[in-house]
């Protein structure tokens, strides 16, 4: 009989090592910032596995600075991730989607700054769809003064030094780049363990699903109408029509757009002027994940890590996903823009 080869199995603490030696000046600290947001992660999951048998559904009772209803998930896993972040003592502040200002921590002389969405796609939680966690790192600018202050944390997307998401779906998926990739890990309940399933993601070139809000097509742009409509009609050349699928949590629907290509769109609007989206923490990170495999991101005039933000909490529109979905829809807006400053 023949013997089959069995893969070892790669933990994602070994993955985050093996990546660290392969640069012999590396200190080991950004390493340990990711094993932090891992261990965090695995209790995120376990609390979100079990909800529905614990007193942890539904509304905390009170409303975050956006002015959105904040569920009980959302502050545990706020609490979590900024506890992991505390103990290493390598980050100095951390800007959270459920925080007013910067929540700066004991570790002044730390060199990292950590931006977090906890919790995203919240409002799914209590009907048991797919949520998730985002995280985004920079480097503190180096200072002789030990004070941090909110402009250390306005630095554009492209100076992220690592970014990532946790998915808590059918199973517990976790993707983060450091510029030199993406790499996939599921977590194996089994034995508590994120196990690398992809060291190396790349989004199709070109997809045939489109994600938006319909609902709010009236509020848009004639040139994302136009674009929408051409994802709507007959060509079986082009594949067309796409198959529209929208999630409503940002995470599921950008690590499906990243696994099956086509593109995620959630522009600004007669409600949202800016967009509504959060760029620090919610933009910028998968952005980054999303270009790291091939893809592109915009808010539909410049690149989104090319923006440099006013403020921790900024909005922005985004289209992001295959890059020939992502092009497509910037020449429909191109277009129609310049049609419109013709006519005017």
């Amino acid at each position: 009989m023949e013997k089959r080869s069995v893969e070892r199995l790669v933990t994602l603490e070994e993955f985050i090592i093996q990546a660290q030696n392969r640069f012999p000046g590396a200190t080991g600290e950004l390493s340990q910032l990711l094993r932090d947001i891992g261990l965090a992660a695995k209790i995120i999951s376990r609390e979100v596995n079990k909800a529905g048998i614990t007193n942890i559904l539904g509304d905390q009772g009170e409303e975050n600075i956006h002015g959105e209803s904040v569920k009980k998930l959302d502050v545990f896993a706020d609490h979590q991730l900024i506890s992991a972040l505390k103990r290493s003592l390598i980050t100095c502040m951390v800007i959270s989607e459920e925080n007013e200002g910067i929540v700066q921590l004991r570790s002044h002389g730390g060199k990292y700054i950590v931006y977090l969405d906890p919790l995203d796609g919240s409002s799914n939680i209590d009907v048991n769809v797919s949520i998730g966690s985002i995280f985004s790192v920079y480097m503190r600018e180096p200072r002789y003064d030990s004070k941090v202050n909110e402009s250390d944390a306005l630095q554009p997307g492209k100076r992220q030094v690592a970014a990532g998401y946790v998915l808590y779906g059918s199973s517990t998926t976790l993707a983060y780049t450091t510029g030199l990739g993406v790499s996939l890990f599921t977590l194996d309940p089994s034995i508590g363990e994120f196990i690398l399933c992809n060291r190396n993601v790349q989004i199709p070139e070109k997809g045939t699903i489109y994600s938006i809000n319909e609902g709010s097509y009236n509020s848009w742009e004639e040139g994302l109408k136009r674009y929408i409509k051409y994802c709507q009609e007959e060509d079986p050349e082009s594949n067309r029509p796409y198959s529209a699928r929208y999630i409503g949590s940002m995470v599921a629907d950008i690590h499906r757009t990243l696994i099956k290509g086509g593109i995620f769109i959630y522009p600004h609007s007669k409600r949202y002027p800016e967009g509504k989206l959060r760029l620090m923490y919610e933009c910028n990170p998968l952005s980054f994940i999303i270009e790291q495999a091939g893809g592109r991101a915009s808010n539909g005039e410049v690149r989104i890590m090319d923006i440099y933000p006013d403020a921790i909490h900024q909005r922005t529109p985004i289209y992001i996903g295959s890059p020939e979905n992502v092009t497509r829809v910037l020449d429909f807006l191109k277009e129609f823009k310049e049609e419109e400053f013709l006519m005017s």
